[in-house]
Formats: structure tokens, C-alpha cells, sequence
């Protein structure tokens, strides 16, 4: 699956979720700065196999911790900050069959990114390329058009009060626009 990250297109192989994006090497010993795409960060426990870049590289997590808003990641076999280096910007996996379960109403990022949003007139506002994390609640990107066939993007909060209904099967989001969400 290929989707818009901000101004990169992310593939994520069949089979897997990701989890981080790796932003920057942070220690001498090897350890890196890792963007959190994963509502549970007990993803980066100790002993965890993961899988980084497009090459899916097997890697064992031996040491992670929080801080500010990411996580520190030290994997095995990045023994310097030289080789940290050469993982700036690669995305880091988890197979699919080892998810966590999700709660009712939750969903993966996989299933909403490409879904087709409408409004409960049954409006169609356009499709979902992107969400932002901002720590409160995530934002849903809508790439559509408006009224006269221009581009236009809509950000949704992903709250109760907008999103009213999401069909993974169907692929469709029904939303409630509140005031001042279109452009």
C-alpha cells in the first residue's frame, strides 16, 4: 500500500503496519530518534522484532525509552552514530498478524487512509491521504474538490462529534461538518 506522508510517499508492504519513522541518529552508541505512528508504544518493548525500510531489514529492539515526543530506539546491530545515520527517514514495521487488538470503533491507519469521505447528506467531500498525530486527537486530510471541480483539502478532526460513521468494508467515512471545516 502507497500513502501521502506530509510530502513523502510512504509504501507500506502487504503484511505489515507501520510503527515509527526514524528522524535522526541521537546518541554515539547508536541510538535513534523515532517519530511514534502507533498508538501503543509498547511496540518498541525490549526484544521486540521489527523491520526497517522498504528492504524490511529484521531488527531486534534492545533498548527503548520516551522522550519528548518520540521514542529513543537503540536496534541491534546500529552500533555508532555513523550507522544510526544511514536509517534517517526509514520507516519501521511490524507484521500484521502481530497487532495489538484494537477497542471497538478504533481503526488502523491502513483502513483509513484512501477511504471516501461523505457528509450525512451523502456529500462527497473527497478521499483520506494523510493523518496528522497531534497528540489530542488525530486529523484526518481529505483530498477532494469543491463546488466548481477546484482542489480543495479539508481537515477533519477525528472526534465523535464529526466522524459519525466508518465502514472499513465499504471503504466510507460519514461525517458531520461543523461549522468553519470547509474552506
Amino acid at each position: 500500500m502507497i500513502y501521502q506522508h506530509r510530502n513523502e510517499r510512504v509504501f507500506i508492504p502487504d503484511g505489515y503496519l507501520a510503527i515509527g519513522r526514524i528522524t535522526a541518529p541521537h546518541s554515539l552508541q547508536g541510538e535513534v530518534r523515532v517519530e511514534l505512528h502507533t498508538d501503543f508504544p509498547e511496540r518498541f518493548a525490549e526484544g521486540i522484532n521489527v523491520y526497517v525500510g522498504n528492504g524490511l531489514t529484521e531488527m531486534v529492539v534492545e533498548a527503548a525509552r520516551p522522550h519528548k515526543q518520540m521514542m529513543l530506539v537503540k536496534l541491534s546491530g546500529i552500533t555508532n552514530r555513523t550507522v544510526a545515520e544511514t536509517l534517517r527517514g526509514q520507516w519501521i514495521f511490524v507484521h500484521e498478524a502481530d497487532a495489538v487488538a484494537l477497542e471497538e470503533d478504533t481503526f488502523w491507519v491502513h483502513d483509513i487512509i484512501g477511504m471516501t469521505v461523505q457528509t450525512e447528506a451523502g456529500e462527497k467531500l473527497g478521499v483520506v491521504s494523510d493523518i496528522i498525530f497531534t497528540g489530542a486527537n488525530d486529523v484526518y486530510v481529505v483530498q477532494g474538490t469543491d463546488d466548481e471541480g477546484n482542489p480543495r483539502e479539508v481537515l477533519l478532526p477525528a472526534i465523535a462529534d464529526v466522524v459519525q460513521h466508518v465502514d472499513p468494508e465499504e471503504q466510507l467515512m460519514t461525517v458531520h461538518l461543523l461549522p468553519g471545516l470547509l474552506p
